[in-house]
This record gives structure tokens, sequence and C-alpha cells, in this order.
């Protein structure tokens, strides 16, 4: 397929996730510089990605409900384009589709597809199991006849987010940051386990540990709850930062702790090793996608525990967000890969000398 003048990426949601569109579009922009890419995204997520050079990002703030679709349509008027990355499959976003003029409409094969998503689609990616998310993602370019075969993401950062991360966050000890909350409530662990595991970093190894969490009541009341069961100091800025900020704190930590969340990923993409908590996910599927040495991963626990059977016999992709399941990480475990990243960083100065950009 020759460059096409125009082509349009709908995925609004969620941080995790548009973090993993990122790759695809610099390998488009690598293959076909002079092609024009639209985005549309979600209000928050724009946040994070927003300002990707050679992208226009057209926002679709889905709790506006009709203004926002009225606002989407007013820009997208008159437009046509040469192809739809259709890479979200909800009755939202289907319905959003259909404000997107196009001859070739990529979407997802039949297996990852609901919400009658097949109705607003013409083309299919390739139906593979077994895939990461990212890779899933990257797999839209095929049927436009290229391959992602380099994953590089390069979010911008402002200098003045860099200059909150320097002012946070010294740079004589090594950091742990600890994003304990997703916005899948059952994906969390206790915060008592949290609270053990700091103390150790700070007591035991020396660390500077960090809480870091969005503003909402929710996530300052477990960030408190974690911080009434410490017995060491840590930084707390919960409700404290943007999240350009929170790209900047996560690259200039040495290690995130976090459950399967937005800012697990975000830590991926800036290069930060993530210490992942799994348990109701598959860190195979929807983990840090360059390194999941570091992750515990309970998974194939749960699947035996709520469904009977291992992991490989369930569907890919399969949650098993079940009250409790997180409580199958036990703090010895998250401890145990916490020590492994430490000796790591010993073996080699270089690598574990303290982060001062």
């Amino acid at each position: 397929m020759s460059a096409p003048e125009a082509l349009c990426i709908l995925r609004t949601s969620a941080i995790g996730d548009v973090t993993h569109v990122v790759p695809l579009v610099r390998t488009l922009q690598a293959a076909w510089p002079q092609t024009h890419i639209t985005w549309l995204i979600g209000k928050l997520e724009h946040k994070v990605v927003g300002d990707l050079p050679g992208v226009e990002f057209i926002v679709f703030d889905k709790s506006a409900k009709r203004e926002g679709f009225r606002t989407v349509r007013e820009k997208l008027a008159g437009r046509k384009f040469c192809a739809l990355l259709h890479m979200q499959v909800a009755l939202r976003s289907n319905l959003l589709s259909v404000l997107v003029k196009s001859p070739l409409r990529i979407g997802y094969d039949r297996a990852r597809s609901k919400d009658l998503h097949g109705l607003f689609i013409n083309c299919r990616i390739p139906a593979r199991s077994g895939e990461h998310v990212l890779d899933a993602m990257g797999s839209f370019l095929e049927p436009l006849g290229l391959v992602q075969e380099q994953v590089r993401w390069d979010i911008p950062i402002p200098e003045e987010a860099r200059e909150f991360a320097r002012q946070h966050l010294p740079a004589d000890k090594r950091i742990l940051l600890i994003s304990p909350t997703s916005s899948h409530r059952l994906r969390n662990w206790r915060p008592e386990r949290y609270a053990a595991v700091a103390d150790y970093a700070t007591h035991e190894l020396g660390w500077r540990v960090v809480l870091c969490g969005g503003p909402s009541e929710f996530e300052r009341e477990f960030a408190n709850e974690i911080l009434g069961h410490m017995q060491t100091h840590c930084i707390d800025l919960t409700g404290k930062d943007t999240l350009k900020q929170l790209l900047a704190l996560l690259q200039r930590a040495d290690l995130v702790l976090a459950p399967d969340s937005g800012p697990m990923h975000m830590a991926n993409a800036v290069g930060t090793p993530v210490l992942g908590l799994h348990a109701a996910s598959n860190p195979h599927r929807s983990g840090p996608y360059s390194d999941r040495q570091w992750c515990v991963d309970r998974y194939d626990a749960a699947a035996r525990k709520y469904r009977k059977k291992p992991a490989e016999k369930l569907a890919w992709g399969t949650k098993l967000e079940y009250k409790g399941v997180m409580d199958l990480i036990e703090v010895e475990d998250v401890i145990e890969r916490l020590i492994a990243f430490d000796q790591h960083l010993s073996t080699d100065p270089g690598v574990g000398a303290p982060k001062r950009g």
C-alpha cells in the first residue's frame, strides 16, 4: 500500500492502553512521514500523550454525553480519511466511529469484538491468541502493509515537569515509587501490605519511598491508610502532580511498584522497571511490556482458586477480578522481587547509580 494521505486512529481510553498506541504512531511516522495522522482520544488520556509531535488530536469528552459527540462531529465535518484504525470495542466508541468517514475501517478480529463492533468495520486484524495488548494494537498496521518491528515511545515530558520531579525526589538514594491503585478496584493490593514493603525498602535497603496517586477521594483515603500503617517516612505526592509530572516522577524513579494500571504502563513507556502485582490479570497480556521479570505473578493461582482450572485453560485475556484475589500476593513475594532488583542494580554501578535527570 502506498502512503495514504490521511489516517484516523480511534482509541479514547484508558491511559495504559493509550500508551500502547504510541509505538504504532511512531511506526506510522517513520514509514509514512507525509501522512496526516488524526487521533480521537479521551480528555484525560490527552493530557498524557496530547503533545506528540506530528499528530492532530481531537478530544472526545465522554462525560459531556451528546455534546461530546457533537463536538467531534463538527471537527470532522466534511473530512475523509484513507483508513480508520478502530482500536476500541466499547459501544460508545463504536458509535463515535460513525462520525469518521473512511472506505477502509480496520477493527478487531471476531474473538476480541464486542458491543456490535463488527458492524462498524470492514477489515479485521489477524486473529491471534497469546499476544500482549501492545502487540495486538500494533497489528492494526498489518492491513496497511506495515509491521511494527520496533517499539518506541518518546512521550514528551516538559521541562517544567522534570523540574517538579527534581525538586520532590532528591537523587541521593535509590527511589521506589509506589502507585498503589487501579481504577479497577479489585486489582488493588491491601494498604497494610504496601506499607510493609515501603518500610522494608526504607529501613532494610536504604531506599527512598515515594507515594503517588490521583486527586480522587478514594485515592487520598487509600494513601492515608498506607501512611497510617507505615513505621518509616515516605514522600507523599498523592493528588499533587499532573499526569506529565507523574511521567517525570516515574522516569526519575529506580523501580515502580503498582498493580495493573495506567501508571504501570506509563512507567514502562519512560523506561523505568516495574514491580507489577498480578493476580486479577495476566501479566503476559497486560503487564509491563518491556520487562516483566520483576513482577509477582499469581494469575495461575487465581485461575485455579476461582475458576478451578489452570490459567492456560482460560480464554486469553480473561480477567479474574474477584474479591480477595489480590490477597494471593504475599508481602514476602514482593520483598523477594525488591531484594532481587536491588541486587541486580548493585552488580552494575552504572545501572545502580541514583538518577539525576
